[in-house]
């Protein structure tokens, strides 16, 4: 009964869709209004013929109909919905969060007028970005349940080689509300700008991507700033002294990305810019250029020169004994990359899935081109050996991304990383701690337990070693160990009531060494003042040296040397320590 029932609706929908539109091109010419007062069973058959004959459709119907598209296009494409699935699940996506992907795919397709096999990127793209704009002014805002499965799904059609690589983060997120755009600054000041972006051009060329990226932004700050002067400013050739003072009040009262001021680090970054800028265009016999260059080192804020904060013995081994603890593979793996290496927090996230090599008999691990813009090897400790095999094992395979770090198909962010070390952290209750700690635990344990500075500056990737010299501060406590060694033993000789004699052990090593070069030194009758470097070829001469001094406490000596010359007619000698004996007595006490 209800199969007949079933093959009724059907009749009638089909019926009842030849009567209102004929077919699918005189459908597609009512209004979206019309559409969508026709009976639920007419509804179906157009979402069923629109499939089947893979009919694209403006993107207000798809929006505003309530079809259940997914369900649509996973009967008619039934294999290429159970791959999707299994894709997505093998990135990590759950049941639910794979079908709200579907669902939007089916969306997409449907505005394609393709299958989801056969989208291609750019098919994709235009769709996707039709679906969002649609749903976004219907609804009058960006619904959280749209962006979320629009995320993952931009993740997992890029490994099926069906859309652009994904950003790393959300685009709403990347850039506050209040920065401008070049476009909008090149509407008020078309010369100021252009001269600003040629520039920008030419360092593209030549430096890393993040580092433009940094100037970029610096620039449009700047540019914003001087257009919204009073009078604005139409070129770079009218910067003034005045301009660079008032852009830096700004900077010291503006709030930065997270609400807080911003660090004199920042500032001083943001100087420093503005400073290279102008260098470099009067450098380059640029036309737009300022009389002289408005910006002095001296505008850059003094920086403090702390001592890197790193976490002690006892912290270490608690903090390495919560990061094997955690539930997340992908956070042990990350925080013990970053202990057992000392790698940047950049590096990580630029490795790549054939970063391990093996170099002889041992495992070495290849850094990406970074900061420092070299890279290098570091020896793989064995655990964290096989905590990275077992994570490319688990790497689903037919992803397109050579990254090592994805997460649900998507590069990992920093923030990811920051998250990772402090849920370490947090179950060893160290409080707050930033992965570039890691870097400087691992050193400061190195060069406490007697690695060289230069293998430390190999091992860190460090250029030259003024930027590994900072560890060696550190390494003061190897002195304050014996330093409170000698200080115990000394508060015990004050302590007595009888005066009492200290052990021999108490001068430390660097006293002991001390003491038998003095003694080395001590001759019978006085004493050498040679220093160190200058070689001495004699043996017997010392008493006519000029390097010889010697005191009253030696005249016996002395005495008995002069009179054992005499005795044997030795008339030379006899006259050297007649010099002496008469220089001591010359001399007071």
């Amino acid at each position: 009964m209800p199969r007949l029932r079933h093959a009724k609706c059907r009749r009638l929908g089909v019926a009842g869709f030849i009567g209102a539109f004929g077919d699918l091109t005189g459908w597609a010419a009512t209004s979206t209004t019309a559409r969508r007062e026709v009976r639920t069973e007419v509804m179906s058959f157009a979402a069923y013929a629109i499939v089947r004959c893979q009919v694209p459709v403006d993107v207000d119907f798809v929006v505003a109909s309530g079809c259940r598209w997914g369900i649509y296009i996973r009967d008619a494409y039934p294999e290429q919905a159970t791959e999707f699935d299994e894709q997505a699940a093998s990135l990590g996506f759950c049941s639910k969060e794979t079908g709200r992907m579907w669902s939007y795919l089916a969306k997409i397709c449907i505005i394609a007028g393709t299958a989801p096999g056969e989208l291609s990127p750019g098919q994709y793209q235009q769709a996707r970005t039709a679906l969002h704009d649609g749903i976004v002014e219907v609804r009058g805002y960006r619904p959280k349940s749209l962006s979320t499965p629009l995320f993952g799904l931009d993740a997992l059609m890029f490994h099926r080689g069906q859309a652009p690589a994904p950003d790393i983060r959300r685009r709403w997120t990347g850039r506050p509300a209040n920065e401008v755009e070049w476009k909008d600054l090149a509407a008020r000041g078309p010369q100021l700008v252009a001269t600003m972006r040629r520039y920008l051009a030419q360092c593209a060329l030549s430096l890393q991507p993040s580092s433009v990226t940094l100037f970029d932004t610096t620039l449009r700050q700047f540019a914003a700033h001087l257009l919204a002067a009073d009078p604005p400013v139409s070129c770079v050739a009218e910067v003034a002294r005045e301009h660079i003072e008032s852009f830096k009040t700004v900077l010291a009262t503006r709030p930065g990305y997270r609400g807080k001021m911003l660090s004199k680090t920042t500032r001083g970054m943001r100087l420093g810019h503005l400073h290279t800028f102008f260098s470099r265009i009067t450098e380059w016999n640029y036309s737009d250029v300022p009389a002289r260059i408005p910006v002095y080192v001296t505008d850059r804020p003094r920086l403090d020169k702390p001592l890197p904060k790193f976490l002690d013995d006892a912290q270490a081994v608690a903090f390495m004994n919560a990061a094997r603890q955690l539930p997340d593979p992908l956070d042990r793996l990350i925080v013990t990359v970053l202990a057992r290496t000392g790698m940047r927090r950049g590096e990580l996230l630029g490795l790549t899935v054939d970063a391990v090599v093996q170099i002889g008999t041992g495992y070495w691990l290849r850094t990406p081109v970074g900061k420092m813009h070299t890279d290098r090897y570091i020896p793989l400790h064995p655990q964290l050996k096989d905590l990275l095999d077992e994570w490319i094992t688990t790497r689903p395979r037919w992803q397109s991304s050579p990254l090592l770090l994805t997460e649900r198909g998507r590069p990992i962010p920093p923030t990811r990383v920051d998250k990772a070390v402090q849920k370490a952290a947090s179950a060893a209750r160290l409080g707050h701690v930033h992965p570039h700690q890691l870097r400087h635990t691992l050193a400061t344990q190195a060069i406490n337990r007697g690695m060289s500075l230069e293998a430390i500056a190999a091992l860190l990737g460090h250029r030259d070693l003024s930027m590994t010299m900072v560890y060696a501060r550190i390494a003061d406590r190897t002195v304050a160990d014996e330093y409170f060694a000698v200080t115990k033993k000394v508060e015990s000789l004050y302590a007595a009531s009888q005066p009492a004699v200290l052990p021999a052990e108490a001068a430390g090593p660097a006293m002991r060494v001390l003491r038998a070069e003095a003694t080395k030194r001590l001759l019978g009758n006085g004493y050498c003042a040679r220093p160190l470097e200058l070689d001495c070829r004699y043996e017997t001469i010392c008493e006519s040296c000029t390097m010889f001094f010697t005191t009253i406490e030696h005249r016996p000596t002395i005495q008995a040397q002069r009179n054992d010359a005499d005795a044997k007619g030795q008339t030379g000698r006899r006259d050297v320590y007649d010099n002496l004996l008469k220089r001591l007595d010359d001399t007071p006490a």
